[in-house]
């Protein structure tokens, strides 16, 4: 296996994120379930905006905020998703481009505008998130580049990109260009409602080799497993995968791989 040029690499959805404040009237009123991710069509998405207060804006996706943490704490990124070239669109790249990420995708020059999550934090600092793909439904396997995947340490995937049907086919394409030159692939399940969408096709991909890392949180575990019980899903994860890692809120981390846990100071087989 050669040197890699990335440490990292994140294929996800571009989503310029509409940060706001607001209270669960609001939600209510827009008949939105709180805690989750809904996709939204344009017409939808502009209602929204309407009637929302003073907002803050960003660059965004799920593993595109991963990808520039990840480069803050010194690590070499890289970034896989597609916008529209529409203002929305040039200010996403220059933004990623900006905090240090290598960021070559083409963007697009007809077709939906570049996609928006707006994101309503309630008192309670819950966050319920309204996302339009617009373009970023339209990365196909023609925007991934093999010799940057097969230049890339781990490859990390969002479940989120499991919606649209193109970027699926783009999701596993990178999988097998990177395991083709021994690298890893990781996915994040992002979120319970997305992996109640896809539960048997993401299991799919852990039994079946596609991916070898993943990432959730304790609801996202329960939801895969269809389970209450912790202990449980934690079983069943270290057989389908071959590292699990788990976050927990104030109980902190658990790693987890076939042959031992490790939960915070203590480590269990």
């Amino acid at each position: 296996m050669s040197s890699a040029k990335y440490d990292v690499l994140g294929i996800g959805n571009a989503i310029f994120d509409v940060l706001v404040r607001t209270d669960e009237g609001f939600l209510s009123r827009h008949g939105m379930t709180k805690g989750g991710m809904a996709l939204i069509d344009e017409a939808r998405a502009t209602s929204i905006y309407r009637d929302m207060g003073p907002a803050t804006e960003m660059s965004g996706g799920s593993a595109a905020n991963t990808i520039v943490g990840i480069a803050n704490l010194g690590a070499r990124a890289a970034y896989v998703g597609k916008v529209r070239d529409d203002q929305i669109g040039r200010l996403y790249t220059h933004d990623i481009r900006a905090a240090g990420v290598a960021f070559e995708t083409k963007p697009a020059n007809d077709g939906p505008a570049t996609g928006c999550s707006y994101i309503l934090v309630t008192p309670d600092g819950e966050r319920t998130m309204n996302t339009y793909l617009g373009a970023a439904q339209d990365l196909t396997p023609d925007d991934i580049d093999p010799s940057q995947i097969a230049a890339s340490r781990v490859i990390y995937l969002e479940g989120y990109l499991w919606d649209p049907k193109n970027a699926k086919d783009s999701f596993v394409k990178a999988a097998t260009i990177a395991h083709d030159a021994g690298r890893q692939v990781a996915l994040t399940l992002s979120d319970s409602f997305c992996v109640d969408r896809y539960r048997g096709e993401f299991l799919d991909l852990m039994r079946n080799g596609t991916v070898d890392l993943v990432f959730a949180n304790e609801a996202e575990l329960r939801s895969l497993y269809e389970t209450s019980d912790f202990d449980t899903a934690l079983k069943q994860l270290r057989v389908d995968t071959k590292l699990g890692v788990v976050t927990r809120s104030e109980k902190g981390c658990v790693v987890a791989s076939k042959d031992r846990v490790v939960a915070g100071a203590g480590v269990s087989d």
